[in-house]
């Protein structure tokens, strides 16, 4: 396409559909069956974009037999979700992205609310959806920043009042959402240079958000913007290696945004935390202690183990498939 052409065809476009795909072909499908239903109903000029991480299981045969698909990357070798991501970002050309998992379905009315929160605030670089457990129930989708303070609050076991910000009925600033269902406005994210690709994946949109507000950009939440979204942490596969990479990815954020001992409180606080539950959980039905003392060895040792970074290399080297 020629330069006059490609600037064309920018212009047409007010929002771009991302979602990056690994394994997940039948969830893959499901999102891109809400994706269509969503464009049926906009008057805005959309696009879709697919990125499929190097899967195995036909996910990228049918991405590219999907008739809203307008663009398929597949991946030879797998990479990490900040990665992805922003290479969708960049390569995408509406005004607004909108980040999707493969395992979220955008309920009716998602992507307008969210345009419509940052066409009113142009101040806001993101906005993130209320995002729903497959029965229907809220997940936390937005937090306050990390750090010591939030650490302890969850110590103290009041993080949902003091630290989750995804409450109530109206949109309104927080420090950071989910990239489950994030619309981010291409401009900020280019200005800051994506995501980082450091963090493999979790603290990726952390991170994101917490750059974004440095250089002046709000984040919104939109709970008038609703989407299913399929928990991976304890439900997807290789558990322990999650949560490896969970740990690893708080520390680099941490050491990253905060002092050295900043870092240190929070994992020895968070540590704790886990302890405790380990503990309650022993009596309590329904909660696993094993997986409750991983987190809190890993919490503690965030750079012992492997995590998903590790398990994607042994992947591209042809060993054991994810």
């Amino acid at each position: 396409m020629c330069t006059e052409q490609h600037n064309r065809h920018m212009e047409q476009i007010d929002l771009s559909y991302c979602v990056v795909n690994t394994q997940q072909r039948e969830l893959l499908l499901k999102a891109l069956d809400a994706i269509a239903r969503e464009q049926a109903a906009l008057s805005i000029r959309t696009e879709v974009l697919v990125l499929d991480n190097s899967s195995t299981d036909g996910s990228a045969g049918a991405a590219r037999d999907h008739p809203a698909v307008d663009d398929l990357v597949v991946l030879e070798q797998r990479a990490g979700k900040a990665e992805n991501d922003s290479l969708l970002l960049e390569r995408a050309n509406g005004k607004y992205a909108l980040l999707c998992n493969e395992d979220t379905k955008l309920l009716p009315g998602a992507t307008l609310a969210l345009y419509a929160a940052l066409e009113d605030n142009p101040s806001a670089a993101t906005a993130g959806a209320r995002l729903l457990s497959p029965d229907g129930q809220p997940q936390p989708s937005a937090w306050r920043f990390p750090g010591p303070l939030t650490a302890l609050a969850s110590a103290l076991f009041v993080h949902h009042w003091t630290t989750v910000q995804s409450s109530g009925e109206l949109t309104r600033p927080v420090d950071w959402a989910q990239s489950a269902a994030l619309l981010v406005r291409r401009e900020a994210g280019r200005e800051i240079g994506w995501l980082d690709p450091l963090f493999f994946v979790y603290s990726d949109e952390v991170d994101f958000c917490r750059r974004l507000a440095d250089a002046g950009w709000q984040t919104l939440y939109v709970p008038s913007a609703r989407a299913i979204h399929h928990e991976q942490l304890s439900t997807g596969p290789l558990p322990e290696k999650r949560i490896v990479e969970l740990s690893r990815n708080r520390d680099r954020y941490m050491r990253k945004h905060h002092s050295r001992l900043s870092a240190a409180l929070v994992r020895w606080l968070t540590a704790w935390t886990y302890t405790l539950r380990a503990a309650a959980a022993t009596f309590l039905p329904g909660h696993n202690a094993a997986r409750y003392r991983a987190h809190a060895h890993a919490a503690l040792h965030p750079d012992e183990g492997e995590g998903l970074r590790e398990a994607a290399l042994d992947y591209n080297r042809g060993g054991r498939r994810l």
